[in-house]
């Protein structure tokens, strides 16, 4: 693989922003200099790590939101009001190929820096392409919810494993992750008291959305070091509110999340704009949520960081002067480059050396009005005119 030396950027860290140069090597932040590595002069930019999606259903993101009207009380409606405008109109699910909307997925978390990404379903060989966009968080147990993951004797889930199945069989060291408390009437708030019956509240268990959570179910799921991701603009959608984040933020314990555009938000950098507009939480601590916090809640030590052995994930924007408040203003066609393993997936025309340099073939594609290369691997399952914005020639 090839060496690249990004000189002169401003770079990044959990301490705060430190001119210097930034070595890849071999897929990882560091390793020895090599030569015939490729120097690019950055001077008058900022280099991030690559943002951490902790919660996507890829498969969902070329599905049209249901309209509604009034709020949903809690997840389970919603599923039941979503199956009924299916079972009417099919064509929603058939449109791409599965193949295609996973990849699809893929590309839009890519395009707009997202790196790293938690599917939260049923694995799909699609995933396994080597050039699958995105990285995607492969060691971790999972239950949809308490409701569709229930079993008794003689009955099987309605959706995904079974909810005590799945989490006796996840390793201690792996997140265990569920939606959980996803609504606003007492069958969302009585769900964290059932989860912690069946046993499942532990260092590891990973809720997702947590909406109906009360500040003593905020207390237990702290008590228990178990961690929360967070989607505001799903649960905004659907339920008209989200959590209050700034407990669950300063215990360490929490990330965050786009679920799909069936109900969220069109990227993670719309998410990190939604979230600061409901919450107190300044541009530091939401990049911490699609870094540093989001690799630890999601036990991916190798993601969320670009110091030595990290993985070679990053995005390069602009010089800025305050680059978290830069970030938070950033929309995907502003990004000057998305690496990931060290080579580059999208950038601004003017970095073609660097995807020569690497023997990347690319496609010449405009996205959201703006010329960029995209590595064609990326886009090899992806349909043409799969991706809103993204025009491909």
């Amino acid at each position: 693989m090839s060496a690249i030396i990004l000189d002169n950027a401003r770079v990044v860290t959990p301490d705060g922003v430190v001119a210097k140069s930034l070595a890849f090597s071999d897929g990882v932040v560091g390793g020895a200099p090599r030569a015939g590595a490729l120097r690019i002069d950055l001077h008058d930019h900022m280099i991030l790590p690559g943002l951490i999606n902790a919660h996507d259903h890829l498969h969902l993101n070329g599905i049209a939101p249901l309209e509604h009207l009034p709020p949903f009380a809690n997840s389970y409606q919603w599923i039941d009001a979503w199956s009924q405008t299916l079972a009417e109109a099919p064509g929603a699910l058939t449109a791409m190929t599965r193949h295609e909307r996973y990849w699809q997925g893929g590309v839009k978390n890519i395009l707009a820096g997202a790196t790293t990404v938690a599917h939260h379903d049923p694995w799909h060989v699609a995933l396994a392409d080597p050039s699958f966009p995105a990285e995607l968080l492969k060691e971790f147990g999972w239950c949809h919810s308490l409701g569709l993951g229930a079993s008794s004797p003689g009955h099987r889930p309605r959706y995904g494993p079974a909810v005590l199945e799945s989490f006796n069989a996840t390793s201690a060291s792996m997140p265990w992750i569920i939606h959980l408390a996803e609504g606003i009437d007492d069958i969302a708030a009585a769900e964290l008291e059932q989860l912690e019956a069946l046993g499942c509240l532990a260092s590891n268990t990973v809720l997702v959305h947590g909406v109906g959570l009360s500040e003593r179910d905020v207390d237990r799921v702290i008590g228990a070091r178990a961690a929360v991701i967070w989607c505001p603009s799903s649960n905004r959608s659907m339920f008209g509110r989200t959590l209050d984040a700034r407990r669950l933020f300063n215990a360490g314990r929490l990330a965050l999340g786009t679920d799909s555009r069936l109900t969220g938000s069109r990227d993670l950098l719309e998410e990190l704009r939604v979230a600061q507009a409901c919450s107190d939480l300044t541009p530091a601590e939401l990049f911490q949520l699609v870094t540093t916090d989001a690799a630890r809640v999601l036990r991916a030590p190798r993601a969320g960081e670009l110091t030595s052995r990290h993985r070679a994930d990053c995005i390069i924007l602009p010089a800025s002067g305050n680059p978290c408040g830069a970030l938070l203003g950033t929309t995907r066609s502003d990004i000057r480059a998305v690496v990931r393993a060290g080579v580059p997936a999208v950038a601004d025309p003017d970095f073609a050396d660097w995807f020569e340099h690497c023997g990347i073939p690319v496609v010449e594609a405009s996205l959201d009005g703006r010329k960029k290369l995209i590595a064609r691997k990326c886009l090899a399952h992806l349909r043409r005119d799969a991706e809103p914005g993204l025009s491909l020639p």
